[in-house]
Formats: structure tokens, sequence, C-alpha cells
């Protein structure tokens, strides 16, 4: 069927000498979308109890319902797509987001549009695990740092853009449009993603599907995620959380044994045998970690008064500044590990600095921008040394597994904080702090640990 195919690039495409970066250019627009995404909708909580009259505690799920499904499918819809085509999954995932965005913003009750959340991770999983392997198999291999410094640009500002043009839409079109301002986006990417993007030259067959990794993987995140949302402040007793948490740890431990004996693994284990995945993968955890949970800590330490956004917007904007200006400003030859090394320890010592005046805008708004100057060296080449270290044929495998880590970074990020700050008590803030520090010195210890073994 010609929708189950990947057409080919117009020629008139194919043979410009830009062809490459017309195709990183299309997958920006869902790294866009999804960070814009990620960091509006918080932002329509308050609406949405006053409209459905519901409490938070339900209407958190239409955030927690998306982030546990995308989670538990990224990997799965990168196996998926190396099979099946990366363009072809692409673009269909922008079809699914972009229809299930209007259907959110349609909704007529809260549980239609916790439903079309879950249809609208389904697409966002089918366009975050390809967008690396498409970055990658896009541009030749000496611009392959660069390309994915653009990708992560294009994040940081859908991610900074997100609270003020949330805030804006809800202030003056209403909640709704928080989902249908992704309907002129979606169709832009879907025309860029029929003409820009190439087609599938490798393949991995996928002989068999692993239905008991999905299982075991999708069960595993979705209860170590209720397990921590359980202990940070819902009142519930103790042994409520720890139910979900045996849950976790049975889960994820009979995911990996599994594993290890399927003929057709979900995650094939093999792939992490590389210091340079497996450490990587928790670099990019930590990274991802470290770049969301500022974002929940200071609004709550330093009040949402006007001044808020600003500050907060230093930090995506440094991260955006770094990754666009890296290639430019840093020696060649300190290559990717290097850089690894640099941008986790300049990350590191932004979080500790923090520590001496977390109360303090001015100085948590430059503390913010140098954590995202770090961060902007450290994620784009933490996740080209991670590709570099996976088979090309498995590069969508790969890429899904490295936007896993990052859906469950930004996730720990926002538990983590919200726990420290529950049992921290008044000293909260610098435990938080103190926590997101030692993930940035986790960073450091793996980058070093992975430069040292290439040397």
């Amino acid at each position: 069927m010609a929708v189950l195919a990947e057409r080919p690039r117009p020629r008139r495409v194919r043979e410009h000498p830009r062809a490459g970066w017309f195709a990183v250019a299309t997958v920006c627009f869902g790294a866009f979308m999804g960070q814009l995404d990620a960091s509006i909708v918080t932002l329509t909580f308050p609406a949405l109890q006053q409209e459905f009259r519901a409490p938070l505690a339900a209407v958190q799920w239409v955030s927690l319902s998306y982030l546990l499904a995308l989670v538990g499918l990224l990997v799965v819809a990168g196996r998926l797509a190396d099979a099946t085509g990366r363009k072809l999954m692409y673009v269909w995932g922008f079809g699914v987001f972009t229809a299930a965005s209007v259907a959110c913003g349609l909704a007529p009750g809260l549980g239609w549009l916790v439903v079309f959340r879950l249809v609208q991770a389904v697409g966002a999983a089918m366009l975050q695990a390809n967008s690396v392997a498409l970055v990658v198999g896009s541009v030749p291999r000496s611009r392959m740092r660069a390309a994915l410094g653009v990708q992560a640009a294009a994040q940081a500002l859908g991610l900074a853009l997100g609270p003020a043009l949330g805030g804006l839409l809800v202030d003056t079109a209403g909640w709704r449009w928080v989902f249908l301002v992704n309907l002129p986006v979606g169709v832009l990417g879907l025309a860029a993603g029929r003409y820009l993007l190439p087609r599938t030259r490798e393949r991995a067959p996928l002989a068999r599907f692993d239905f008991p990794g999905l299982v075991l993987l999708a069960g595993g995140s979705a209860a170590l995620l209720l397990a921590l949302s359980g202990v940070s402040g819902l009142g519930l007793p103790a042994w409520v959380a720890a139910v979900p948490a045996a849950v976790a740890v049975a889960a994820l431990t009979g995911l990996v044994r599994w594993e290890r004996r399927a003929a057709h693994p979900l995650v094939d284990l093999r792939l992490l045998r590389p210091r340079v995945v497996s450490l990587g993968l928790l670099g990019a955890l930590c990274g991802y970690l470290v770049l969301f949970g500022p974002l929940t800590l200071f609004p709550q330490v330093l009040g949402t008064h006007d001044g808020m956004g600003p500050v907060l917007t230093c930090l995506p904007a440094g991260f955006a500044v770094s990754a666009v200006l890296v290639d430019r400003l840093l020696p060649a030859r300190l290559g990717v590990h290097g850089r690894t090394v640099l941008g986790a320890v300049v990350s590191a010592l932004g979080c500790g600095l923090l520590l001496l005046a977390p109360g303090s805008a001015p100085w948590v708004a430059a503390m913010l921008f140098l954590l995202g100057l770090g961060l902007g060296v450290f994620i784009p080449a933490n996740n080209s040394s991670i590709m570099g270290g996976i088979p090309s044929q498995m590069s969508a495998t790969g890429g899904g597994m490295v936007n896993m880590a990052r859906g469950l970074g930004s996730a720990l990020g926002i538990a983590l904080v919200t726990l420290s700050l529950h049992l921290g008590g008044a000293a909260g803030p610098q435990v938080a702090v103190a926590a997101l520090a030692v993930c940035g010195v986790l960073a450091v210890a793996g980058a070093v640990s992975c430069a040292r073994e290439s040397a």
C-alpha cells in the first residue's frame, strides 16, 4: 500500500548540497513541538480544575498518562522503525500527534482528555524514537555532532517558549488552544517530512515482536513513577507507595532476565555492553534530570510572580546558545569525549553554585544560564558518543533508548525535586539542589570513564 511505503524525495531536494540539513530542519519541527508540549501543558491545570470541577490529583493525569505511555513506547517505536522504515514511522507519528492534539483541544470531558493524551503519546513516541536516527543518517559523520546540536537547540527553544506561550494562550484564548496550537506546526511538519526526509537505506528485520518485554518495560516504568509520586506528599499510607515500588523492582528485574533469553528482544542488551553506550545512557538520564529539575524547583522557591518567567528562561536559553555555538567556540581537537566531560563538569558546577543562594533571583538566573551552557555542550556530545557505539542498522533502536533515557530523566527530575521539597522541610530547596548536584557529579564520572576507555 502506498501509505505504508516510504516515498523518495523529489530529485531537486535529493541532489541539493544542503539536502541533509533540510532533513535536520524537518526533525527540528518534531523536537520543537515535543518540548513545547512538555513545558506548556502543566499551565492548563488550574483552568482544567475549574472547567471540569476536578481536584489536582485527577487533573495531573493529563500529564502523567502522556509521560507513562511515552516512556513505555519509545523503544518499541524505535525497534519498529528499524524494521519498517524511519521516515515512514516519523511521518505517521506527526500525523497521529497532530490529530490527537486537535482531539485534546476538543475534548468534552477530563476522561476523554486523558485518553486523547495517551494517543498523543503514541505519536510522540513515533517522532522521538526516530529523531536521533534520522539526524545521524542525514548528514556526514563529521557533521553529526553539529546536527545533533541544532536539534538540541530546537528542543531548548520549544522548552523556553512553553511557559510564556502557554500562559498567554490560557489567559487569552483558553486552555484548549494550548493543544490546538500544535495543528499548524503539525501540518507543516507533515509536508516537510514527506518531501525532505530521506528514505531508510538499512533495515533490521523484525521476525517476532517481544510483547512480554513491552509489558515488563511499560509496567516497570509506570510503577516506578507511581511509587515516587506516592511518597512525595500525596498523603497516602506507606503500603500504598510500597506496592508499586515492589512491582517496579519485580518488573524491571524480570525485564532484564527475559531480554537475556528472548529470541527477538525488545531491548537488545548486547547494545549496552560497550561502556560508551551504557554509561552514556546513564549520563543522558542525569542530564535531562538536571535540566527539568530546576524548572520544577524554583517556582516553588521564588514564587510565581512576573519575574519568574525570565529567570527560568535562562536555563533553556543557555542550553540553546551553547548547543548552537559550541562547534564555533570549542577546538575540534577536543573531540566528542572531551566535550562530554567539559559539559558535564560545567553542569555540575552550575548545580553546586546554586547551593550558595537558592533564594536569590539574580544569582539563580546566572547559575541557571551557566547550567544551560554546560548541558548544551554535554547532551549533544553525549548523544553523539552513544550513537557512535551502536551499529548503524540499529540506529533507531539506539535513538529510542536515548529518548527513553531522556523521558525518564525528565520525569525523575520533577519527582526528585518534589520528593526533596517534601522530605527536606525548611531545608527542602537546599536538599533539592544538592540532589541535582549529585546527579551532575554522576554524569561527570560516567563521562570521564568513557573518555579514559577511548583514550
